[in-house]
């Protein structure tokens, strides 16, 4: 039976997984066990920060439209009473979005809810 030589797959996976390895400092850039065990953090820890990031930006969206509607004389939550109210069905980014770029849009918008 001929002999089977495993180098040549091993070299394979070893090379992808440098490849992911890349940027990475001192003993988790070289080491093939330590660059492995920080690959799979790193992806457990993107996978954990996809959620957050969408967490983080609607409570973004949240200040901006709560500071854009303080000197228009509202707070927050009524602002989102009123238009869950009046069925106005504008999330938090559109609405955020037009407080930032287009305040005089924004203010028809609360004097419409008033």
């Amino acid at each position: 039976m001929p002999r089977v030589k495993r180098g040549v797959i091993s070299k394979k996976k070893h090379k992808k997984l440098r490849a992911r390895a890349k940027g990475r400092r001192m003993l988790n850039r070289t080491t093939i066990k330590r660059a492995r065990q920080a690959d799979i953090k790193a992806g457990w820890q993107s996978y954990r920060d996809r959620k957050v990031k969408k967490r983080t930006f609607r409570a973004l969206w949240t200040v901006q439209i709560n500071a854009a509607i303080r000197p228009l004389g509202l707070s927050y939550s009524r602002f989102i009473n009123a238009l869950k109210k009046k069925n106005i069905e504008l999330d938090r980014k559109i609405l955020s979005q037009i407080a930032r770029e287009e305040p005089q849009t924004f203010s028809q918008i609360v004097e419409f809810i008033k």
